[in-house]
């Protein structure tokens, strides 16, 4: 199953290159990933594996995936439907489409990421590829960004997908907490849902989750507005795959949790209502791609209702009819997507005479639409007549409920049957030609035939004639038509002859699927067959073809009353936006009013009222303050004390600054007398880079504070100043008196030493026993440099710092101290400061990679070494401007930062690959000739990827703030 996934991954990133490379026949290469992976799953089949691997087991993150009959069966719709619409693809579009290497990428990213879904025992692991789906969707959907509504049918499906996803998140939780663990096997072992009434609300949760992916209504609106994506994405995603990640959740937890007192009132009756709505405006939509996809509401709908009933027999017919929906849905879809480019449109109305056209293509929609119809001998009938046996039964559900469910069903599947014929015959069936008025030629277009008795009475007195057939002026489609290649045909063609061949074959397909339904309560069944002799099933049967065309025949009447929309429920979707949208107006008006005052008073009042009052409201702790250890410590306190007092009467900028930094030195100084060295000499360091920074923004502002913003003094903002020190310090203080336990530092350096091989406990704990904080510490790091360059720049960032040679004075023959040296205005050239560099910089830098490699053991590490290089390019900047920067380092920062965090990441992937858990280091010991004994632990890989990032996090800052300044200050 890791094979599997790793498979995906590793298709997905040479997806690009193979595109440039083969162009469009690339994705029949590409197929070979899921088609290699669905061997695998037929030739385990029937095998419950397992996989079990420690990722981060404090917050229940292991990886655990486990493969069973269900996970099998959803795996093979994946990846099977998944390699045909890859070839589908192959011919679906040309070589000069934007972007279709990325398209080939997030494709077989999203058949990986669902195969992850189907197959994850642990939730939260679930819960990771679930999201994945939702933004891959997302992606694809939006993959002709350039169009509004693809704009539009994207977010609109992040949105809703992703909400729901999240409240999915919190069911987790939920669950997890209540019952102790996250695996969905020990949820079902259980044999019982958990008690309680937060039980329930995850349970709900987890169900709101589901049917917003799933489209159930009111939460459908999505899935139609998502036909705007290219048609192997709904093929695809919207048939086959992505929709039916809600359907296998309620089915994966339907043994246990269908006794839950909200699993049915929800799942039945949203159920219920899918089908109807969606079936009926299936009914009314012109095109083909919106009818099927208003089908495939209607039928998911269907799905859920039968997976969610928690009885065997429902539980078969169910995953049948999962079988059926993902064969006859995908083959139609690709069929739309055919005529649409043989075509040119998919609007019912402008298609004639395609079935006389392409009899093969007419042939395939047919047998699917037939097993979509639930019409014999196909699968869907099989699975169609399971499904009236298993409501009929009812399980443990009252009389009512179990007539009520038995009628909907049933008129649905009459609708089911009339948008079936409806789409065969919008797409393949020989129109009449439109009457036309002989005064105008204006008015809608409509090809259905039209009873002239029914129009209005001013219509009805105008003369009316049929236009003949012109081919060279008519509009209508079947006159300009080329045929599909037979590749391009090929995939819909196995799809439909699945269909077929797994109805005549359904006993066998039934006993494929018998597994899982004994996992579900209830007496022996009549497993899936095409014949049960005369049954009330097959009278209803009968009675729903019938009646299905019997509304077929009345189409005319139930579109021309079409709302051409999709529905009041979308409309719903942008009201809700735009209430949305004027909420966070008025509170942003009201919390955030662009006065720095006002929003620094409501966050510090925040910090003094919440904490104060809760320690007022809990439990007294005895407090027990020891003032200073030696009197060196109150001389530092006192000095930064006044300096910060010095720092708010001050009226020039750079000394305000100046004496600020002050307060940061003397902070470091204390760290140094409480004996930590690491942290001691980072804050130096720190404070120096800082001051530099300010020092570069400060060039574009006045030596003093203007008149006009000089704050008067005022006692309230000293009184508050005051407070908030106060509460900081009390709040430190009570923190201290909390612990109750033995202080965990005392274990630090010998489990430093014993499992990261490193006397330096703050590197240690940095680099290895807490590298998953370190980790997110640098992507934020990561994050703030790309958002600082973005401010400054205000345009795309690329390309490294200008070089001496860039500039117009450059004069190759001139001697200088530094490279870029006689490029400084001479006003603000420093010989002494360019000797100095030049004679320091080097020192700088040996004393930056000795820090690096004596972190582990002695003070030091990837971060202050990082500093330390970043002082020396700092150094460089001051002393030769722009131009030297470029000479120090002429590598874009950019890639410094991505080298950095691809060897801190790669560092955790690498241990996982070996088998230990992710960012776990290894000893490494090795003697050298002329060097000795060496001890080298592999979490220098990550401490290099610290070192990096903090290099070109400097480097960055200093092109924004220092270059791109003086640059523009130049300039003005």
């Amino acid at each position: 199953m890791l094979a599997i996934l790793l498979a995906h991954a590793f298709a997905a990133l040479v997806a690009p290159v193979c595109v440039r490379v083969l162009g469009r026949n690339a994705f029949l290469l590409l197929a070979l990933a899921p088609f290699g992976s669905l061997l695998w799953v037929i030739a385990n089949w029937g095998d419950t594996q397992q996989v079990r691997i420690r990722w981060a087991p404090t917050i229940e993150m292991n990886i655990e995936l486990r493969f069973d009959t269900l996970s099998a069966i959803m795996a093979t719709l994946v990846l099977g439907i998944g390699a045909l619409i890859l070839v589908y693809c192959a011919r679906y579009f040309e070589d000069d489409e934007p972007r279709l290497g990325m398209f080939a990428a997030q494709l077989v990213g999203f058949a990986g990421a669902m195969f992850g879904l189907v197959s994850s025992d642990n939730m939260l692991l679930l819960y990771i590829f679930w999201e994945t789906t939702t933004v891959l969707s997302f992606l694809l959907v939006g993959h002709n960004g350039e169009q509004a509504v693809s704009r539009r049918a994207a977010i609109q499906a992040l949105l809703v997908t992703g909400a729901g996803g999240l409240a999915m998140l919190v069911g987790i939780i939920i669950l997890g907490q209540r019952t102790g663990s996250y695996l969905l096997s020990d949820l079902l072992a259980a044999g019982q849902p958990p008690a309680g009434v937060a039980a329930q609300v995850g349970v709900a949760l987890l169900l709101v989750g589901a049917l917003s992916k799933s489209a159930i209504v009111p939460l459908h609106f999505w899935l139609p507005g998502a036909m705007a994506a290219p048609t192997p994405v709904s093929a695809y995603l919207h048939a086959a795959a992505m929709v039916k990640a809600g359907v296998y959740l309620v089915a994966r937890l339907a043994p246990v949790f269908a006794t839950s007192p909200v699993w049915h009132p929800l799942v039945l009756t949203l159920g219920v209502f899918s089908m109807l709505l969606a079936g009926w405006r299936a009914m009314q939509v012109t095109d083909l791609k919106l009818l099927l996809a208003f089908g495939t509401v209607s039928q998911l709908g269907f799905l859920i209702l039968l997976v969610g009933l928690g009885t065997r027999e429902g539980a078969l017919a169910g995953v049948a009819l999962i079988v059926a929906h993902a064969l006859f849905k995908g083959c139609l879809f690709m069929v739309v997507g055919i005529v649409d480019h043989g075509a040119g449109t998919r609007d019912l109305r402008r298609l004639s005479g395609l079935g006389r056209k392409a009899p093969w293509l007419c042939g395939i929609a047919v047998l699917a639409a037939a097993s979509m119809a639930g019409i014999p001998p196909l699968l869907g009938f099989a699975g169609k007549e399971s499904a009236l046996s298993a409501i009929l039964d009812g399980g443990q559900l009252p009389g009512l409920a179990r007539n009520g469910l038995l009628v909907g069903v049933v008129v649905a599947s009459m609708l089911t049957v009339a948008y079936s014929a409806r789409f065969v015959w919008g797409a393949f069936g020989e129109k009449p030609w439109r009457p036309t008025e002989d005064d105008t030629d204006s008015g809608p277009v409509l090809w259905h035939p039209i009873d002239i008795s029914r129009l209005p009475g001013e219509q009805r007195k105008r003369p009316l004639r049929v236009r003949r057939p012109d081919p060279a002026t008519d509009d209508r489609i079947g006159v300009h038509w080329h045929a599909p290649a037979r590749l391009f045909v090929a995939p819909p063609a196995i799809l439909a002859v699945a269909g077929l061949l797994g109805g005549l074959a359904s006993p066998w397909v039934g006993h494929l699927i018998d597994p899982y339904a004994q996992t579900l309560p209830g007496a022996p069944f009549t497993s899936l067959a095409v014949w049960h002799g005369v049954t009330i099933e097959l009278v209803l049967t009968t009675m729903i073809l019938i009646a299905g065309a019997t509304v077929f025949a009345f189409r005319h009447e139930i579109a021309a009353s079409a709302h051409y929309r999709l529905g009041n429920a979308d409309r719903a979707y942008d009201a809700t936006l735009r209430a949305m949208d004027r909420l966070s107006r008025r509170m942003t008006a009201t919390v955030q009013r662009g006065s720095l005052p006002l929003s620094q008073a409501t966050i510090l009042g925040t910090l003094i009222i919440l904490p104060v009052a809760m320690l007022l409201l809990g439990a007294r702790r005895h407090v027990e303050l020891r003032l200073w250890d030696t009197p060196v410590q109150l001389a530092v306190g006192a000095i930064m004390a006044a300096m910060a007092l010095g720092a708010t009467v001050l009226r020039n900028r750079l000394a305000s600054v100046l004496v600020v930094g002050v307060t940061g030195y003397g902070c470091g100084v204390i760290f140094a007398l409480h004996g930590a060295p690491d942290l001691a000499l980072t804050q130096f360091l720190l404070e120096t880079l800082t001051l530099v920074i300010f020092v570069l923004v400060l060039r574009a502002f006045p030596a003093e504070i203007e008149d006009s913003r000089t704050a008067a003094y005022r006692p309230h903002r000293a009184v508050f100043a005051v407070l908030v020190g106060i509460t900081v310090a009390v709040l430190a203080a009570f923190a201290s008196a909390a612990r109750s336990s033995a202080p965990i530092w005392h274990l630090i350096p010998d489990a430093a030493y014993q499992f990261g091989g490193g006397k330096n406990a703050v590197n240690v704990l940095l680099v290895d026993i807490r590298a998953w904080d370190t980790l997110g510490e640098i992507s934020v790091l990561i994050v703030a440099a790309t958002g600082v360059a973005s401010l400054v720049f205000r345009t795309r960032r690329t390309g490294s710092a200008p070089r001496a040679v860039d500039s117009p004075d450059y004069d190759p023959d001139a001697l200088s101290w530094l490279p870029a040296g006689r490029l400084v205005d001479r006003r603000e050239r420093s010989m002494v400061l360019q000797i100095t560099t030049r004679l320091v910089f080097p020192t700088i830098m040996v004393l930056s990679v000795y820090f690096f490699f004596a972190g582990h053991n002695a003070p030091g590490g990837g971060f202050a070494g990082g500093l330390t290089a970043g002082l020396a390019l700092t150094l460089r900047y001051l002393a030769g401007g722009r131009y030297e920067l470029g000479e120090a380092l002429p590598v874009e920062a950019g890639h410094v930062l991505g080298a950095g965090l691809t060897l801190a990441a790669g560092t955790a992937v690498t241990s996982l690959l070996l088998g230990a858990p992710p960012l776990s280091s290894a000893i490494v010991e090795l003697t050298i000739p002329l060097i000795g004994h060496v001890k080298l632990v592999t979490a220098m890989f990550f401490d290099l990827g610290v070192y990096l990032i903090v290099v070109g996090l400097v480097l960055d800052v200093l092109r924004s703030l220092g270059a791109r300044l003086d640059k523009e200050l130049e300039e003005a």
